[in-house]
């Protein structure tokens, strides 16, 4: 499992909680997203199950969770989790829908085998998609989810009303928010310290804190702040998604594939990725083959003058790295930038393109050189 998921999919089984254990009769901000009180405690059972599918962009997995509630007035434990995840994720699977349900009702037998029959009845079970199926059309995200419902009803295991879903990105960032300072301890007692938490997928990016200042409640806009009750206390938390940028997404964007109809098998090229690389990436059910781009390796590439600028202050700021590898290199790009703005007079968006060869010939002095030499011995006209 990436690690960079892990909080995001401990915050999904987490959000489970709420109808899993509650004991207040507060509605819970997410009362929508996952119905309430399907599964209620009583004093003489304390160990109770949770099983939760992270349907991402990259993967589909399954973490099946032990909650210990040792008495109605404190917190619940999480006394244990199994994990386990298959590849690729339910959005390869946008044309075959069937057997994308077959994937998670592999991992379904998992729970079956780990929680006792007699809590099955009594054990929740809920699957949302997260970033990869909000890429995919309506009628195909809906097609894999309606087949992934089926699944869940022909399981012993308790299925409410909207166990199959697609979450809003803000909820999953709270919900990793949840996570992250529910295991760090810092929703239980007064006067905590949160911490916040940002989470790179493969098709979004999340962003989730508390604010410490008035100031920033007061200049944030309204869709990025949501308020909730949990555990007896309230929280009014900053939080945004943005679908797209994501580590997947951003390949796809720097290979200019991203939001554009792709060819099952088109080919695609970038001087960010080694000259001599021919691979095959499959993501969202698309076959991207992609490599390094030869023609661009030769020619250079093409920046505005603010570049240099912008990469001088980089280097300049930090050049404790750079001492023994490249010592003039604050210099350097400190002299260049200041001739080329002050010296020749260019605009910070005049665009530059930096070029190695043309027609596979060096762009070299010794040329003119050459060319000279055979003109001064007659043998050029």
């Amino acid at each position: 499992m990436a690690s960079s998921r892990l909080p995001i999919l401990i915050a999904l089984a987490f959000s489970s909680l709420p109808f899993v254990l509650s004991h207040s009769n507060r509605v819970m901000w997410f009362q929508e997203f996952f119905p309430p009180n399907v599964c209620p405690i009583n004093a003489k059972a304390n160990t109770f199950y949770g099983i939760m599918f992270d349907a991402g962009s990259t993967g589909t997995r399954i973490h099946i969770y032990t909650f210990v509630q040792k008495s109605p007035e404190k917190l619940p434990e999480v006394e244990g989790e199994i994990f386990e995840s298959v590849k690729p994720g339910l959005s390869a699977y946008a044309d075959q829908p069937e057997k994308g349900a077959e994937t998670v009702k592999t991992l379904l037998d998992m729970a079956i085998d780990a929680v006792p029959p007699h809590l099955w009845k009594k054990t929740p079970v809920v699957l949302k998609a997260t970033a990869g199926l909000r890429l995919l059309s309506e009628e195909k995200a809906q097609a894999l989810l309606s087949e992934v419902k089926e699944v869940f009803e022909e399981s012993p295991f308790l299925v409410p009303e909207d166990s199959v879903g697609i979450m809003d990105g803000s909820h999953e960032g709270i919900l990793a928010w949840i996570t992250v300072n529910f295991l760090t301890g810092q929703l239980s007692g007064q006067n905590q310290q949160t911490v916040g938490t940002l989470d790179l997928g493969g098709a979004s990016t999340q962003i989730t804190f508390l604010p410490r200042f008035e100031e920033t409640l007061k200049e944030t806009p309204g869709d990025f702040l949501t308020s909730f009750e949990m555990f007896n206390s309230t929280y009014k938390l900053y939080t945004h998604s943005y679908l797209g940028f994501g580590l997947k997404a951003a390949r796809l964007a720097t290979l200019g594939a991203l939001n554009m109809e792709v060819v099952d098998g088109q080919m695609f090229r970038s001087s960010c990725l080694p000259k001599q690389l021919e691979a095959e990436w499959h993501f969202g059910g698309v076959k991207y083959r992609y490599g390094g781009n030869k023609e661009d390796y030769e020619r250079g590439g093409v920046l505005e003058v603010r570049d240099f600028e912008r990469k001088a202050k980089e280097v300049c700021d930090n050049m404790e790295r750079y001492n023994s590898a490249s010592p003039f290199l604050c210099m350097d790009l400190t002299y260049i930038t200041a001739l080329l703005k002050d010296g020749f007079g260019f605009r910070d968006n005049t665009v530059l393109k930096l070029t190695k060869k043309v027609n596979n010939i060096e762009t070299s002095w010794t040329l003119g050189a050459t060319f000279y030499l055979l003109q001064s011995l007659g043998m050029t006209y």
